[in-house]
């Protein structure tokens, strides 16, 4: 059994409502910007990689890479399919708010 301590304690924890100090707010959203744009610009590199080298596995008849280009066009775009899914399944498990 859990003691009047413990409960009051748990209690309090449930009243306990994280969020950042004061002025943090907007280099917070900046930060995570700055991040956004950095990942979507890096997929976007991926797809160029991509592309030039199956053009350039067609033109050199080198056909291991252009295969090797195409899973790695894949990956990019199942990375991207992750960057749109991955934040909503968190805030749902996790959730927001209070703890």
């Amino acid at each position: 059994m859990m003691s009047e301590t413990s409960v009051h304690a748990v209690a309090l924890a449930a009243k306990v409502c994280p969020k950042a100090p004061k002025g943090a707010t907007g280099a917070m959203n900046d930060i995570t910007g700055y991040v956004m744009w950095g990942v979507i610009a890096l997929m976007g590199l991926g797809m160029l990689v991509g592309v030039g080298g199956i053009v350039a596995g067609r033109v050199f008849s080198m056909p291991h890479a252009s295969k090797m280009s195409i899973i790695g066009i894949c990956v990019v775009f199942g990375a991207a399919i992750a960057y749109l899914v991955l934040p909503g399944m968190l805030n749902a498990v996790i959730g927001k708010g209070c703890v």
